[in-house]
């Protein structure tokens, strides 16, 4: 039992409701509801998703060499990006600071989930 619990991380279910609140943070440069892309990608289906795969949006060099060695946007590369986008990708064009709070990145991730 103790070798299933230390067998990798392990995401708690976040509130996609207030996921859905936080994500308004967001709103400005990405779309969770369509495939519109806006200053960033489109986040319909980034969950799972290969990262910059999207053809029709732009993506900066670092972000293509990041795509090179993490080649899904799972929950927990999701989290790391989310908590400080700058640290994870060092020269990305997303200027936001991050999500500082652990609930907060669970819920959004929990949100983005539910839109696929």
């Amino acid at each position: 039992m103790f070798a299933l619990v230390m067998a990798g991380p392990v995401f708690a279910d976040g509130d996609a409701i207030n996921g859905e609140k936080v994500f308004k943070k967001c709103m400005a440069c990405h779309s969770a509801v369509d495939k519109t892309n806006k200053v960033g990608p489109y986040l319909l289906g980034i969950v799972d998703r290969a990262v910059a795969s999207i053809d029709t949006y732009k993506y900066s060099d670092a972000m293509k060499e990041y795509a090179a060695s993490t080649k899904i946007w799972d929950e927990a590369a999701l989290a790391a990006y989310l908590e400080n986008p700058k640290a994870v990708v060092p020269k990305t064009k997303m200027a936001f600071p991050g999500l500082k709070k652990t609930d907060d990145r669970d819920d959004v991730i929990a949100y983005l989930k539910t839109k696929m």
